[in-house]
């Protein structure tokens, strides 16, 4: 008997826990069913929040394009004064060195006009010589050209003297050049230590050395031609005995040949270099 009425306060308990499973259950399901609509209402607020959100920033960012558009039209625009402004002071400053231009040309023409007025009548210059291209021309040796009279002899005693004059002034330089070389020889005669310039001033002594060599040949020519005046025999050419010419003997004072007799000789001198040395 004891276990029944044991197992029947069992079944009791069960049967009464299962009675406050059901109501707490319930209760759930009542407290679910009043949440679910004001969270429903959160997230209704939640989702209009969002999309109030981004209206603001795409208004923003229409507000933005359109300041910026406002800003690029207003530097367009300044551009543009900026750029008209330049254009209209170019055309200012034209027009202003236009004016001084204008200005000007009255004032030269003033100017001009007074010149004229104050100008004296030209005086008249002697027309001047004309230069010709003939080197026989000019003095030789500081002794102008013989000028030969109409009708006057070849060779006579005007144009000896000529020649002797020439061949004496000649010769006088080639002396004078002579004394110059020797003294300046005997001056700078000092051994330089730097073998440099020793050789620079052997180089120069030799080269002056050569030169006074010619010119000691000259001197040997140009007494002959003074012995050629005296004996009579200047002027004539040694070989055919025509005459030389006053152009030929002015150009060479101690000429012995004359052209043709000269231009046989260089070319036969050519021809016969090496197989006589008779033309030598």
């Amino acid at each position: 008997m004891a276990a029944k009425k044991a197992a029947k306060k069992k079944v009791a308990k069960k049967k009464v826990a299962k009675k406050v499973t059901r109501k707490k259950v319930s209760r759930r399901k009542v407290a679910a069913k009043k949440a679910s609509p004001a969270r429903k209402k959160v997230a209704k607020k939640k989702v209009a929040k969002k999309a109030v959100s981004k209206k603001k920033v795409a208004k923003k960012k229409v507000a933005k394009k359109k300041v910026a558009k406002k800003k690029g039209a207003k530097k367009k625009a300044v551009k543009k004064k900026v750029s008209k402004k330049k254009v209209a002071k170019k055309t200012a400053k034209k027009a202003v060195a236009k004016k001084k231009v204008a200005k000007k040309a009255p004032a030269k023409k003033k100017v001009s006009a007074k010149k004229k007025v104050t100008k004296k009548a030209p005086t008249r210059r002697p027309p001047a010589r004309k230069r010709t291209g003939d080197p026989l021309s000019g003095p030789i040796h500081g002794i102008d050209p013989y000028k030969p009279k109409r009708g006057e002899e070849y060779m006579s005693d005007a144009q000896l003297e000529h020649f002797r004059e020439i061949l004496t002034a000649w010769k006088k330089e080639l002396m004078f050049e002579v004394d110059r070389t020797v003294h300046h020889m005997q001056d700078e005669a000092a051994n330089f230590p730097d073998p440099n310039d020793r050789a620079t001033q052997e180089s120069e002594f030799g080269l002056e050395l050569r030169t006074r060599d010619r010119e000691r040949k000259l001197l040997r020519k140009i007494d002959s031609a003074l012995a050629r005046i005296d004996d009579g025999s200047y002027g004539f050419c040694d070989e055919t005995g025509e005459e030389i010419g006053l152009k030929r003997l002015e150009a060479r004072p101690v000429a012995t040949l004359c052209l043709e007799a000269q231009e046989r000789r260089e070319l036969a001198e050519r021809q016969f270099r090496d197989r006589d040395d008779r033309y030598r």
